[in-house]
């Protein structure tokens, strides 16, 4: 299983905006540099293995075209948006992306903050089971748009 990053996104603080980022250091047990769980500020922050999010583009363009729900980039709230990987799948696995190793730790619901933070009624709905994956940081290292994910366990 290979897959690609296709965007990376950091909120500086709780309920910030999602801001774009080509590049970024992941810190195990943290998090990523400059981003509002990096401090533990996160809805979040207090859930262990929330160090870092991912969502699958694939996902993004189904609830578009399924909802009719379009998602700008870092709307959905989540670090990383990857190509070409079942995310579900990786759930308890250890992958690599970039130089960064993670390791699953639950699927990425969606929940009502989201729903209510982009005031889109039924996003929350249609992101049921494609929402995403939590993951823990367990070794330091950059993570870079275009960067590769495979598993590695």
């Amino acid at each position: 299983m290979t897959g690609r990053v296709r965007a990376i996104h950091v909120a500086p603080a709780q309920g910030k905006p999602m801001e774009r980022v080509e590049e970024a250091t992941a810190v195990a047990g943290r998090g990523l540099e400059g981003d509002r769980y990096f401090d533990t500020e996160g809805t979040f922050a207090d859930r262990d293995g929330s160090d870092i999010t991912f969502i699958e583009r694939e996902a993004l363009e189904a609830v578009e075209r399924d909802y009719d729900i379009a998602l700008e980039p870092g709307m959905h709230r989540r670090n990383v948006t990857t190509e070409g990987v079942a995310l579900n799948h990786l759930d308890g696995e250890r992958f690599r992306v970039g130089d960064v190793v993670c390791e699953g730790t639950e699927r990425c619901e969606p929940c009502s903050y989201l729903e209510r933070h982009l005031e889109a009624q039924g996003v929350r709905e249609a992101l049921v089971h494609r929402g995403g994956l939590r993951a823990r940081i367990l070794e330091d290292g950059a993570l870079t748009a275009g960067d590769g994910i495979e598993r590695i366990n």
